[in-house]
């Protein structure tokens, strides 16, 4: 008998190249973003050929990520949709880091906290594309008043913080739960992962497999 572990396909190798495309257009934003954000961190301009080139580039950057994520969202949101177990997976979230998820309600494609991480996500995109216009000095910033390109401002390093933040625990977690970062890596996951992790899932994808 072989000792490999079964595997289960989780996602495509057209949603892992989405996915990472849409990571590296983040860092490059968050980079630029915080050289443009304060003089102490001017510095990181020199990764983008400069100040002029980091002004030039960013909004462009920022135009192309949030495309790639609305296709990455597109292809997502159907799996997550928030109900009564993703509300009671919360209040119970103590005994997912404390490791006692057999006490939890059974999870499907996704649990609550990445469901969340999810829309937070997406009104933090929607949130900087929406501002970034506004400040975008060379096509539209003309259009509106001082007073709302400042707010824009105010309201764009405010969904940065927050996206920053969003992806931090989005990384931390992929790291912390054993096994996840197979899944955007190689596309497959072992069934006891699935079993442990994402069990109402992992009885649909055999139940799917019988047929």
């Amino acid at each position: 008998m072989s000792d490999t572990p079964r595997l289960i396909d989780r996602y495509t190798a057209s949603q892992r190249s989405n996915h990472w495309a849409v990571a590296i257009l983040f860092i490059l934003l968050a980079l630029s973003g915080l050289a443009l954000f304060h003089p102490a961190l001017f510095w990181l301009t020199n990764l983008f050929g400069g100040g002029t080139w980091t002004r030039i580039l960013h909004p462009f950057v920022g135009v192309l990520m949030f495309l790639l994520f609305l296709i990455l969202a597109l292809r997502m949101i159907r799996h997550n949709g928030i109900g009564k177990s993703d509300r009671q997976w919360l209040c119970h979230v103590n005994d997912v880091i404390n490791k006692h998820e057999e006490r939890v309600p059974e999870v499907g494609r996704y649990n609550a906290g990445q469901k969340l991480v999810y829309w937070v996500s997406v009104i933090c995109m929607i949130g900087l594309i929406l501002t970034g216009l506004v400040m975008w000095r060379e096509y539209f910033s003309l259009y509106f008043s001082m007073g709302v390109v400042q707010l824009a401002s105010a309201l764009h390093a405010i969904f940065a913080f927050v996206m920053i933040c969003t992806i931090i625990i989005h990384i931390y977690a992929g790291i912390w739960v054993k096994g996840s970062m197979r899944a955007m890596t190689r596309g497959s996951v072992t069934a006891g992962w699935a079993w442990k992790h994402h069990h109402a899932w992992f009885r649909q994808t055999q139940k799917a497999a019988r047929k």
